[in-house]
């Protein structure tokens, strides 16, 4: 089994920035692929972003391209998310992800573990 813990979500005005950590412990797979997804109130879970396992191949949302970065730390088996220029539909509870698979997907169902999310709310 793995174990994915996120943290960093809070309380950001319009335009702020947050940082989002994902730890991953338990089972480890030697090329597993880590996202990012989201869910609004009365929304659908969406992919925000993925990297591979080098951290060579990202993949974005259209909307969040441009303002988030996606980056891993495989000594630390911990991922992160920075999203700047937060806007007010940035709001949901953000889950992280991960897959023994190497394709960088943006689909939820090829990912295998998820995390139990951490809340993200910008304000006006």
């Amino acid at each position: 089994q793995v174990q994915l813990v996120e943290s960093g979500g809070g309380l950001v005005q319009a335009g702020g920035s947050l940082r989002l950590s994902c730890a991953a412990s338990g089972r480890t797979f030697s090329r597993n692929t880590m996202a990012w997804f989201r869910q609004a109130p009365g929304k659908e879970r969406e992919f925000v972003a993925a990297i591979s396992w080098s951290g060579g191949s990202t993949n974005y949302a259209d909307s969040v391209k441009g303002r988030c970065t996606i980056v891993r730390d495989n000594a630390k088996n911990t991922m992160y998310l920075q999203m700047n220029s937060l806007k007010l539909e940035d709001t949901a509870v953000y889950y992280c992800a991960t897959t023994p698979y190497g394709l960088v997907s943006s689909t939820p169902n090829r990912y295998s573990y998820w995390g139990q999310g951490t809340q993200v709310t910008v304000s006006s």
